[in-house]
């Protein structure tokens, strides 16, 4: 047991983005204390550790998206041996799109403790600074890689009416704010965060077509994008939402999920919608 955790805890622990001196004390001691330190990036966590002044006091292994499923039994052993088993990744909260659900979820099927360190958040500091409402919002994680189902992807939050933040790699990211200004309109307010309490910190606002065209000119650093959430209107007629329907059915969505899609965002019942849509087809 240790004086901060006790016996066969898991600790998850939010890192800094990129300044050191975010960790909270709380990380420090349980650095120095942890019987196992499971990192995503074990380099990255003895950069952090010495820029924190502190030497990691038991093992260090690494758990990373290729590994997680295979070494999560190994954990769940120290656990059960009563040993304290922090989790890091290398920026942020482990388990948003980062490896520790799987060990998270295992550990909450055998009632072995788990606890957290909060701290930084790469989606609830783009969220702050991006001047787009954050009284309600979602986290969508990673677009997909390929641009039909990145389309896809977008159409089903085209209805969302919360803000709504996501994570993308800056190689894809012109792409991706072309897709969403294809699929949510143009003029849908965004911002880009880029590097995030790093040196060359950026966050740019804008409308999705402006922030496409200024991606299509290169970005690098770590990505995190926050969209307006659609709004509210009233219902509409269905035979003037039929072109609609059918330019998301073009786009490789199911006329039963491009039926739903459209008919929460314009209001209209469905089936009205469905049924108009085969009369336009007859």
């Amino acid at each position: 047991m240790n004086a901060v955790f006790g016996s066969g805890a898991l600790v998850l622990a939010a890192t800094p983005l990129g300044d050191a001196r975010d960790a909270s004390p709380r990380l420090t001691e349980a650095l120095g204390t942890a019987a196992v330190v499971a990192a995503e990036d074990t380099r990255r966590v003895r950069a952090l550790s010495t820029a924190l002044g502190v030497r990691p006091a038991g093992r260090v292994t690494s758990y990373y998206d290729a590994v997680e499923s295979a070494r999560t039994p190994a954990l769940l052993d120290e656990l059960r041996a009563g040993r304290t088993v922090l989790l890091v990744t290398d920026a942020g909260m482990p388990s948003v799109s980062d490896p520790g659900y799987r060990l998270v979820s295992a550990c909450a099927a055998e009632g072995i403790p788990v606890t957290c360190l909060p701290g930084p958040s790469a989606v609830t500091t783009a969220l702050a600074v991006s001047g787009l409402p954050s009284d309600r919002f979602c986290f969508e994680g990673f677009p997909p890689r390929k641009q039909g189902e990145r389309r896809r992807w977008f159409g089903r939050i085209v209805a969302e009416q919360r803000t709504c933040v996501f994570f993308e790699a800056p190689h894809r990211l012109a792409d991706t704010l072309a897709d969403a200004s294809a699929v949510l309109g143009d003029d849908r307010e965004a911002a880009v965060c880029r590097e995030l309490t790093k040196t060359y910190e950026e966050v740019r606002r804008g409308r999705l077509a402006e922030l496409a065209a200024w991606a299509a000119e290169g970005v690098r650093g770590e990505i995190t994008v926050v969209v307006a959430g659609a709004a509210a209107v009233p219902p509409s007629d269905p035979a003037e939402l039929v072109g609609q329907v059918e330019q998301r059915a073009a786009d490789g969505v199911r006329l039963k999920d491009a039926v739903a899609e459209i008919a929460e965002v314009s209001g209209v019942r469905k089936k009205d919608l469905y049924d108009a849509v085969l009369h336009a087809r007859e």
